[in-house]
């Protein structure tokens, strides 16, 4: 079974990165990470980031190592 790109990514940089769904839902295409979740534990990793819709401002919670998934997301806004 082949293995699924990933886009090389660092999470301490994640903040207000770009990023284009691959399958946008409900007109949601373009993302930007607008905040990094820290962990509560300081020696932790991070886990989570917040991305908010363009379009239309919306918020959703997930794991930023789903960004490294290329049948997902895409760095920057195509």
């Amino acid at each position: 079974m082949p293995s699924k790109e990933q886009n090389p990514l660092n999470p301490k940089k994640l903040l207000l990165s770009k990023w284009t769904a691959v399958k946008p839902s409900h007109k949601r295409k373009h993302f930007l990470v607008s905040k990094v979740i820290l962990p509560e534990l300081s020696d932790s990793a991070i886990e989570f980031v917040e991305i908010e819709a363009v379009f239309d401002k919306q918020i959703e919670l997930i794991p930023w190592r789903q960004l490294k998934d290329t049948e997902i997301w895409i760095q920057g806004w195509v």
